[in-house]
Formats: structure tokens, sequence, C-alpha cells
């Protein structure tokens, strides 16, 4: 793809989408569980997202070199997997990947009997994994409120060992949907994990995987960017299929934010169908149990002139980039403002959109290049290194055109 692609001003969108990906966070949870039950089990309706195709071709790789690239869910469920299964791997991935930590999870895994250790700097990839003789304690410690993704690791690896394992969960627990979502799937290959969110103990006993079959439903992050586009449009009505109102993923929460920004949610023949309504003057929210959504919520309000009261940001610094400045930096462009004025309290001051083009910066970061693609309703965009939906949603670029908005390629 060009290295910068121009998205024209379209007030009025109208259209299906057809190349909405299937879910990457369960596609990615049932190929390692798919793994660890045997050869007869399936996952169909696998998503298309970069991360999956990465997933699919090395949980079984014979390759001792293993590069991740830039997927840290395939890195965290990939250390785990690896280490738990006695294989001797060196993981390793792009230069933002080893600036991501993984000390958390690696602490874990040596705890309970793996042997790994850090090739460059310690505390982050690349790493090697040299084996998993026993276990040498059933019991761990992990902080809640990093990673959910360290949690799930250990979550899918735990019935193997042979004591299984219970994990004790300090600060508050972030993402609980993620966690949620790792349990439905477990149970889905036979094995019941007991959670208790109020104790914050997860228990999971010694057990073997029995045979599944799996369909990933729809990826509701990818969902959220139509609600994006659905608010910040004059009039649109934009239709999504094969989507489900009951979902195990926590990010279908955003047809309860966007109703505040003026989207309805209409569910009908397996469709989601997205229209318009009066949107509130202000939004306070937690995004602990969704933060991938704060790049498709703040944008929206930056130019919607809605003010933003929103707690939970946190791990937003330790993802692709430093995701809380890449926002800073973008909606700067519109006189918009993200600030913290106390700890862990955000505040967005929205700005206004001016009449010449914008330019949006990725930062290699697939949910920049989505969650602001919406300012096109409201003036020409230029969206610098649109290949990085490739990431999550590669047919992204494809559904903006089919619903109106003309795309020109640029050199």
């Amino acid at each position: 793809m060009a290295p910068c692609i121009q998205l024209l001003k379209t007030s009025t969108l109208r259209g299906t989408t057809h190349k909405l990906s299937s879910s990457k966070s369960i596609s990615n949870r049932a190929l390692i569980l798919k793994a660890l039950s045997g050869t007869q089990s399936t996952v169909s309706n696998l998503s298309d997202a970069r991360d999956t195709v990465l997933m699919t071709n090395l949980v079984n790789s014979p390759d001792r070199i293993i590069d991740v690239m830039d997927a840290g869910t395939t890195m965290r469920f990939l250390t785990a997997y690896f280490a738990i299964t006695n294989q001797h791997k060196v993981l390793t991935g792009t230069a933002r990947m080893k600036e991501r930590p993984i000390g958390i999870l690696v602490d874990a895994l040596r705890k309970v009997g793996a042997t790994i250790s850090y090739i460059e700097k310690e505390g982050f990839p690349p790493i090697e994994i040299k084996g998993f003789e026993k276990q040498t304690a059933a019991v761990l410690t992990i902080p809640g409120n990093v990673s959910s993704q360290y949690i799930s690791a250990l979550m899918m690896v735990a019935p193997l060992l042979p004591q299984g394992l219970t994990l004790t969960l300090t600060g508050k627990t972030g993402s609980v949907p993620y966690i949620e979502m790792t349990a439905a799937l477990m149970k889905q290959f036979g094995v019941i994990p007991e959670i208790d969110l109020k104790a914050q103990t997860i228990r999971i006993a010694t057990a073997t995987y029995q045979t599944s079959h799996v369909v990933v439903e729809a990826d509701w992050s990818a969902i959220s960017y139509w609600y994006g586009f659905t608010a910040l449009a004059r009039q649109a009505e934009i239709t999504l299929p094969n989507v489900s109102s009951n979902s195990l993923q926590g990010d279908r929460v955003i047809a309860t934010i966007m109703e505040k920004l003026g989207v309805r949610s209409t569910f009908k023949d397996n469709q989601l169908i997205l229209t318009q309504q009066a949107a509130a003057s202000t939004l306070v929210w937690d995004f602990k149990d969704c933060p991938d959504l704060a790049q498709t919520v703040v944008p929206v309000c930056a130019v919607k002139g809605i003010t933003g009261e929103f707690t939970g940001l946190e791990s937003l610094r330790i993802k692709e980039t430093d995701r809380i400045a890449a926002l800073q930096n973008e909606i700067a462009k519109v006189g918009a403002t993200l600030t913290e004025p106390e700890t862990g309290k955000w505040i967005l001051v929205p700005g206004k959109i001016p009449t010449s083009e914008i330019t949006i910066d990725t930062y290699h970061d697939h949910r920049m290049a989505m969650g602001f693609a919406p300012w096109a309703t409201l003036t020409d965009l230029l969206i610098n290194d649109p290949s990085v939906v490739n990431k999550s949603y590669p047919g992204f670029w494809a559904d903006v055109n089919s619903v109106g908005i003309e795309i020109v390629h640029s050199n």
C-alpha cells in the first residue's frame, strides 16, 4: 500500500461492510487451546489479522527462533505455551516489541518451574526458553492492573501443571472481560476455571483439554470504528453483517458508550445496523475493562464537542506505541487536549475541525489509523502509513470505500 492515502470529505455514509475481521482476541486464544487439546480440535472463521496469521504459523513451528514481529498477544501467549510444553525456543520481535515489558510473565513462569533467560535487556524480549522439568510452585501472586494477557497466558497453560495453579491478583484488576473470555473458551475445551473476582483469585485444577470445534465471531474492536464514522457523519446508516448481540468480547460495550455519543444500535437477522440519534455533551467512562476502545472514543469526542472524563487508560502506555502520547499529539491538530490533572484521571477538552486538510500520523499502530479515519466525515484527511491496519483489519480501507468515502492513493 502507498505510504499515505487521502480520504476525501464525505458527510453522508451508507452501505454494508464486507471485510470485517473475526475476533483477533478469540482467534489467538482458540489457537493456543487447540494446540493444547490435540490434533482433533478445529477453529473456523479465524481472523485474517496479521497477528492471527502469525499465531497460526508459529504455534506449531519447528523453528528454534520465533519472530512474533509486533504482535504482543502472540509474544505473551507463546511464551507461556512454549515454556510449559517444554520447548526450547528463542522469542524475538520488532524494535518496538523489544521495548514492551514481559518480566511479570517471565517471573511467574520461572516460579512455577520454567527456565527462561533474557538475551538482551532484563525484563524485555528477546527471551530464550530452555525448558520445564517440574512444577516448583502452585500459587502465584501477579498484578491484575498491568496486562490481562499475562493472566490469560498463565490460565491457558495451568491445566498442564501437575499441581494446577492458583493466581492471586493484586491491585485493581483491569480488562476483566478478556479474562472472562479466556475462561469461556477454556470451558469450550472442557476445562472450567474457578474465578472469584471479589477475592481476586483464579483457581485452575490439573485437567486434560478435550476436543472442541470453535467458530470465531466478528471482532467488536473492529466494529467500534464504524460507530465512530456513524457518530461524526451528518447522515449515516451502516450495516455490519454476521454480528451477534451475544458476545464473549468486552469491547461490545462500545454500543453502550456510543449510545451516549449519538449512535443507535439495531440487531436484526444477525446484522448490526448503525444509525444516528441525539448525543450527550459529556462522557464519563472507565476504560480499564476496554482500553482498546479509547482510540475510537477520544477522536470522536475531540471533534464532536463532547467533554470527556476518563479513567483506566494506564495500560495504553505499553501497547504498540505510547497510545496516550499518540492520542494527545493527533487531537492537538484540531485544538483538543487530553490531560491528566491527577494520577489516573484524564480530562478531554474538545477542539474544532479546521477547514484545511489534516494529516494523521499512525505511530506503527493500527488503532491510530482506524480510530482517526472517521474524521474524514468532516474534512479531507491524509493518513500516513495506512498499511498498519493489516495487524487487525486488513480489509478496513476497502470497507471505508464501500460506505461512500473516496480514497486517493499517494506515492
